[in-house]
């Protein structure tokens, strides 16, 4: 949408409100709804002001200590959110209401290093800057149940009842029970602006997936978070509730497998080479996945950023434990897919609770990495990953908080602000999770002690 075709419609009332967001370290969209007119004769000049703790809080929204950018001491101060005019687009499920996203800048107009939306594009400039820009496309799982999120609430998320009983993967008919929802989501996303290829039925009880076309990172991941959103507010409004948690139950998780692939800046597939008779991999598409390889353990905090994501890695769930990569391989964490202009790897370790927007960074950065040094790759592997002896996905969010705060690499691709921002968010979880008592506990020493 135009900024003129939306000065038409707010005078002529079709449009009336302006929703401004932001996203949260959480992956979250946080800002303001703005009446149409002020947005045109104000905040479409400048910007609009928030709260800096919105990249310094914990995900119930508590002010907590250890972040340099916020601070009672530094009297939580503003920054402003400047939109960006390109994410301009209606939300059908919300009348009279659009939507565009922000980049986050402090008042003097320098940007906030470690606002995710900017850690992505810091990422996106040194590929582009190497002559290639990062294709890439999010899959995301959900578990859609009859209660609405004020009953789940209410029952302590026990004993909800999921939209599907038993495992409906790729099945019509277990999808045609909550077709209708679906099909509301559906045409909600292409109405904003999303080209929507398909949904099909997964294995957990109740749950699902609809797939978008691929675009380019930075417009991908800003899809994502909106559809994310959007999704559970059409829920909502439906009489349902649909979780994105990356390990909601026992069964299988909610994943976000990430599809990425490098091409020129003119679009040349720089990755590809047909010569290569087994995988069809250029020697940049070869170093490409060994940068994977190489830096996978040290950011896996940006693939699994809380203590539930962890969860999910479990063998035989489909959820990855080996860093490892293979041909159409589903055991393995990375997977080759496709061929000459679609192929691309799949990254199999985010969950569905991943913050796109600092998962892709961590991509486009590994990657990089490895064409720079022109890394080789090992042999892809052939059989069963959770049986192998290769290296394992870290498996608690302690792990992976030590691997991200003690890399150099690390320090030099991000920078330390974001490198020590970041750790503060897991310690800030870590902290959380350390105090709590939990039903497994009661359960297991109520009586017994």
């Amino acid at each position: 949408m135009t900024i003129e075709e939306l000065r038409s419609e707010i005078a002529s009332g079709a449009i009336d409100t302006v929703v401004i967001a932001m996203t949260d370290m959480q992956g979250r969209l946080v800002g303001k709804r703005v009446h149409g007119t002020f947005f045109l004769e104000e905040v479409l000049k400048h910007g609009t002001e928030g709260c800096n703790y919105l990249l310094a809080a914990d995900i119930d929204m508590n002010t907590v200590a250890g972040y340099e950018m916020s601070s009672w001491e530094r009297g939580y101060a503003d920054f402003a959110m400047i939109p960006d005019l390109s994410t301009l687009r209606r939300i059908p499920w919300q009348p009279g209401a659009v939507m565009l996203l922000a980049d986050v800048q402090w008042l003097d107009g320098t940007d906030v290093v470690a606002s995710p939306r900017q850690i992505l594009r810091k990422q996106v400039k040194a590929l582009a800057d190497a002559g290639m820009v990062a294709m890439v496309g999010t899959e995301l799982e959900f578990v859609v149940f009859h209660d609405t999120y004020e009953e789940a609430w209410n029952k302590a998320y026990r004993d909800l009842t999921p939209v599907n009983l038993y495992n409906v993967d790729y099945s019509i008919m277990g999808g045609s029970r909550i077709e209708p929802l679906l099909r509301t989501i559906r045409l909600g996303m292409a109405g904003a602006g999303m080209t929507v290829e398909s949904v099909k039925g997964e294995c957990n009880f109740g749950q699902h997936e609809i797939a978008f076309k691929y675009s380019d990172a930075l417009s991908n991941c800003d899809n994502h978070v909106i559809y994310k959103n959007g999704a559970k507010e059409i829920a909502a409004q439906e009489g349902y509730a649909l979780t994105f948690m990356a390990k909601p139950n026992q069964k299988e998780g909610n994943s976000s497998h990430i599809h990425c692939s490098f091409r020129g800046l003119d679009g040349s597939m720089v990755m590809a080479d047909d010569k290569d008779k087994e995988h069809g991999l250029s020697d940049v598409g070869r170093s490409f996945i060994a940068g994977q390889i190489a830096h996978l353990k040290e950011i896996s905090l940006l693939f699994a950023p809380n203590i539930n994501s962890y969860k999910r890695y479990v063998p035989g769930s489909f959820a990855p434990t080996a860093i490892a990569w293979g041909r159409d391989n589903r055991t393995c964490a990375l997977r080759l897919v496709g061929h000459g202009g679609s192929l691309r790897l799949e990254n199999r370790v985010p969950g569905g609770d991943v913050n796109p927007y600092l998962a892709v960074a961590g991509i486009i950065a590994a990657g990089l990495d490895g064409i720079n040094r022109t890394l080789k790759l090992e042999d892809a592997f052939v059989g069963n990953a959770y049986a192998s002896d290769s290296e394992r996905v870290p498996s608690t969010m302690l792990e992976a908080q030590k691997l991200w705060s003690e890399s150099a690499w690390v320090k030099s691709v991000f920078g330390a602000e974001v490198q020590a921002h970041y750790t503060n968010m897991a310690q800030v979880e870590l902290d959380a999770y350390g105090k709590a008592v939990t039903d497994w506990e009661l359960f297991r020493n109520f009586e017994r002690f």
